[in-house]
């Protein structure tokens, strides 16, 4: 095919309370609030996107919170864990800043070429952060008393628990353009992205896997990349041709969207890197503002009024 998949572009979580994801995010792992707006289905729930100081694709992490919602449980066909790099001399830093804020994790431990740790956000999502040596070469930032030499730089990747991966390996290898990498018995590793965009799907195969209960906690979609819309049409022809049940082209002011579902159950986007975050917000006031698509507008102060108060 003529082009393939350019990495990730953002990921979407499900979640429960807004105030516990924000503290999370931005004051643990040094996230920066780029976006606070409401779901465009649904807009008496926020939808909130964190990524680097300007949201760039492939750092963008989002959240439907409800309040109150029940904890999901992981399971077959779906995303089990996210995975951000960290630089390769980073990983004490992050072990010493998680123990002093008596936060658990899992490892080190190895993985093919990398070092991991692990742990869970406040509704049981696994993060996973990942020695890289590409996060090496990308400038990093300083929030909420990260350090720039050691913040998060990008997505690494994610994990994928499936019954049976033939099918979801021949749609990523023969219709969108990933790599074969390395392999163990019990993970298969898939490539897409170069250089910056670089990421890795790492697909856990095993029948005996339990289905999951979605809720707080739980991966909603994934979302790859795709510079423009031109592209993003010529995905949508390629896919509906290879068999997929494609969505027309959707609006959300940040980009735009086609979804389909894969054979394993994930749901997948294609999202377009323009026009960005910045096309309602100056650099230096992202995610200070309740910002709502304009269909919405009429109805801010009852959409406003609805939503649970988020000290950011």
């Amino acid at each position: 095919m003529e082009k393939a998949i350019n990495g990730i572009h953002h990921i979407t979580v499900m979640a429960g309370d807004p105030q516990k994801n924000y503290d999370f995010y931005t004051k643990v792992l040094g996230l920066r609030l780029v976006k606070k707006t409401v779901n465009f289905d649904a807009p008496d729930v926020y939808h909130l996107y964190y990524g680097d100081e300007t949201g760039s694709p492939g750092t963008i992490l989002t959240f439907f919170p409800f309040p109150n919602a029940r904890r999901g449980k992981r399971g077959v066909g779906e995303i089990n864990a996210i995975a951000f790099s960290i630089p390769t001399d980073s990983l004490d830093y992050w072990i010493d800043r998680l123990a002093g804020k008596a936060i658990d994790f899992d490892g080190p431990v190895k993985r093919f070429d990398e070092t991991y740790i692990t742990l869970l956000d406040p509704d049981g999502m696994k993060i996973e952060l990942v020695t890289d040596k590409t996060a090496d070469n990308i400038p990093g930032w300083n929030n909420e008393g990260v350090s720039v030499e050691h913040s998060i730089r990008k997505f690494f990747g994610a994990t994928f628990y499936l019954k049976s991966g033939e099918e979801t390996e021949q749609l990523l290898i023969e219709h969108m353009g990933f790599r074969t990498g390395p392999s163990t018995n019990s993970i298969k590793r898939l490539d897409t992205g170069v250089d910056k965009s670089l990421v890795h799907i790492d697909m856990r195969i095993d029948p005996e896997y339990d289905w999951p209960t979605n809720g707080a906690g739980t991966v909603h979609h994934i979302a790859w990349r795709t510079a423009n819309d031109d592209e993003q049409l010529n995905w949508r022809r390629r896919l509906i041709k290879a068999g997929m049940n494609v969505t027309e082209v959707l609006d959300r002011n940040y980009f735009h969207s086609i979804y389909y579902r894969e054979p394993g159950g994930i749901l997948f986007e294609i999202a377009t890197d323009p026009p960005g975050f910045l096309v309602d917000e100056a650099k230096e006031e992202l995610g200070a503002n309740l910002k709502l698509p304009e269909w919405y507008e009429p109805r801010r102060e009852q959409i406003a009024g609805s939503l649970m108060p988020l000290v950011t």
